[in-house]
């Protein structure tokens, strides 16, 4: 797997404590963490996708936001999955999911780092499937 930018220590530490396949790669100037085989909830049409995130140069200070996926996920439903947009990377067409952290529940400097923003990924794809 490429590094080819380093993570914080503790993010690396929790990705492989989870046993995440991931790297990390700058591709035109941004930085991105992409983890392989990240579990997809069912309900969805695949089992597994591949998770990216862009790391900005203000991480961890500032925050992360948003999901990248690739294969595009959709609802075994039919309905559609709202706020997505198709965004290159790696010369492919990954589904950029356009989901936001909110007044409520803002970014914490020293506090938030992937893995919580992971956990609000999972929260992201659940709820899709809720709203089903």
């Amino acid at each position: 797997m490429r590094r080819e930018f380093r993570l914080p220590e503790g993010d690396e530490e929790h990705l492989n404590g989870c046993q995440l396949s991931w790297e990390t790669i700058i591709e035109a100037g941004t930085r991105w963490l992409i983890i392989h085989d990240y579990p997809i909830p069912t309900g969805y049409n695949l089992r597994a996708a591949s998770a990216a995130l862009r790391v900005t140069p203000s991480y961890p200070d500032g925050g992360l936001d948003m999901v990248y996926f690739h294969p595009h996920l959709a609802l075994v439903s039919g309905l559609t999955i709202k706020a997505l947009t198709p965004h290159p990377l790696e010369g492919r067409q990954w589904q950029q999911w356009s989901r936001h952290r909110t007044p409520q529940n803002p970014w914490r400097s020293g506090v938030d780092d992937i893995s919580t923003h992971l956990l609000l990924v999972d929260d992201w794809l659940s709820r899709e499937l809720n709203r089903s």
